[in-house]
Order: C-alpha cells, then sequence, then structure tokens
C-alpha cells in the first residue's frame, strides 16, 4: 500500500488516518466504494463510477456529491504523491459517525477515503490463454435492499475467495464464480459474466442481485457494433457448458477471457478451444479503443 492517501479532499501519511469507533461504515457497514484504474494517469469511465456511488448515497441517505473534475484532480494529486503514473484507485465514502443506535435519518457528515496502489503487471498471456472459472457451493447472497451497491459489507465475497482457495484451480489463478441460491448464474467473487452462443452475448440480469459493472455496461454499449445481439437473463450453469466462449469483466482486467470450467467437485470443461474466442478478441479490441481516448 501507498504511503499517501485521500482524506476529505487532503492528502494525508496512511499511518495518521482513523476512522472512528462511532462511524456507522465501521459499525453498521454503511459504507460505499468505486474501484477503478487510469489509463495515461487519467481514471477511466469516472463519470460512471461517481454516478454509480452518488446514486447509491442518495438511496443510503449519505450527503455526499463530488464533481468529476475535482474527484480527478484529487486522484492525480494522490497519485503524484506516491510515484505513481498509472494506479489502481479505490475511492470510498464512509456514512461518518451518527451515534451509536440504528438512525432514521440522513448521515450528514460522511468521510471519503482515497486509496491507490501500483497497477499489477498483467501478462499478455492472460489474455490470449484466459484463465479457469471454478464454480463454488457458497450462494451469492441478497442485495441488502431493492438493488445491490458497490458497499463495505463483502462478507459473502471473503468467503468466497476463502473456498475458492480449496480448489485445485486456484493454482491456476481461476476465478470463483457463484450462483444465486436458486442456481441462476450470478457474479464473480470481483466480477461480471458474459458468454456466447453463436452471435448472442449473454448476461445475467440484475434481477439475480448482481453488481451493476462498470465495464460490464460498457460491453453491452459495445456489442452491437461488435455484430453481437447482446441480452440479460437468468441463466443455469449448464448454460456455460454449451457456450462457444466466455468472459469476465472487472475495471481493472478489462475483459479475460474463461478458458476452463471447474464444477465444485473438481472436473474440468475447456471453452473455445482454450484460446480466447473471435468475438471476446472484437469486444476486448473495443473496448481497449475506448481507453485510448482516456489519455
Amino acid at each position: 500500500m501507498t504511503g499517501i492517501i485521500g482524506w476529505n479532499g487532503e492528502l494525508v501519511p496512511s499511518h495518521q488516518a482513523a476512522v472512528s469507533v462511532m462511524d456507522h461504515g465501521f459499525l453498521y457497514g454503511m459504507s460505499l466504494f468505486e474501484t477503478m484504474r487510469t489509463y495515461g494517469g487519467r481514471p477511466f469511465l469516472l463519470e460512471r463510477h461517481l454516478g454509480r456511488l452518488a446514486g447509491a448515497c442518495e438511496e443510503l441517505g449519505i450527503r455526499w456529491t463530488e464533481g468529476a473534475e475535482q474527484a480527478e484532480a484529487h486522484i492525480r494529486a494522490i497519485m503524484a504523491a506516491n510515484h505513481l503514473e498509472e494506479a489502481y484507485v479505490r475511492y470510498t465514502v464512509s456514512a461518518g459517525e451518527n451515534g451509536f443506535g440504528l438512525p432514521g435519518g440522513d448521515y450528514p457528515s460522511p468521510v471519503t477515503i482515497v486509496l491507490v496502489k501500483p497497477l499489477l503487471d498483467v501478462p499478455d498471456a492472460l489474455y490470449a490463454d484466459g484463465k479457469p472459472l471454478q464454480r463454488l457451493r457458497l450462494a451469492r447472497n441478497r442485495p441488502e435492499g431493492n438493488r445491490r451497491f458497490k458497499s463495505g459489507h463483502y462478507m459473502n465475497n471473503i468467503l468466497a475467495k476463502r473456498e475458492l482457495a480449496g480448489y485445485k484451480s486456484a493454482a491456476l489463478g481461476a476465478e470463483g464464480f457463484m450462483l444465486t441460491a436458486e442456481g441462476w448464474l450470478a457474479e464473480g467473487i470481483v466480477s461480471n459474466l458474459f458468454f456466447l452462443t453463436g452471435r448472442r452475448l449473454c448476461t445475467p440480469d440484475l434481477a439475480t442481485g448482481i453488481l451493476p459493472g462498470i465495464t460490464r455496461g460498457a460491453v453491452l454499449e459495445l456489442a452491437a457494433d461488435c455484430g453481437l445481439a447482446a441480452e440479460e437473463g437468468l441463466y443455469r450453469w449448464d448454460d456455460l457448458l454449451e457456450a462457444d466462449e466466455i468472459f469476465i469483466t472487472t475495471s481493472v482486467q478489462e475483459l479475460v477471457p474463461i478458458t476452463s470450467l471447474w464444477g465444485d467437485t473438481g472436473q474440468a470443461a475447456v471453452v473455445s478451444g482454450g484460446r480466447i474466442g473471435a468475438s471476446t478478441r472484437a469486444l476486448l479490441d473495443a473496448y481497449r479503443s475506448l481507453t485510448v481516448r482516456n489519455f
């Protein structure tokens, strides 16, 4: 972790920053965050990330707003203070102090925390050879409200990560994948899922309780330009087993092909001949063309 962080708009050494024990982000998990990466030193799709964050804050009564220009300047100042030209960025809003007990009103004094760290060096082979997708026994929990926020309620994801560590596929860099309690495809521990059957590009519907990922949204918008018909729906694991191509999306690693499926009993099925598929490659190229405009 880098030494200087953003703390309510200021640059502060990380060891000097402390969240109050009365902060409801700590007491009750009332915190929200966005993760993103930079291209050319600028946070990518920042307006979309801030829009999702602001919408969640409004619904939860956390009185927070920040414009993209101000946020970008703050992020770039933190990066400069840590001598980073490119960065992985976590932008967090915690509800702030509001007494001991469950409140009935809004949170007027949230705390904003911005952390940065160097981007991992991702080998080109990942985008050619892909990675495994490991089906987990743990079900994806339902959202706390009407829709899923990118919130500090991460116990489900941490338990999933621990389960993943017990499979052979973990040593191969697998992403863990959760289904809903009803058996519908949901999402990865840190990713959204897409699969292709012919020219149909399918992704689980938000009704399954998944996070409306920023990269997920961008890929849905790019589908038509790549000659694909995008759809959101309810799907089963068997649909993946019959898919021509599969990939996952994250804001940091973009589109990553899935080239093998691992069941919870350890069996593996090869996808797309063990290599990135043509449609996945076209979508990845189209997405990366968007990032170039960020420079």
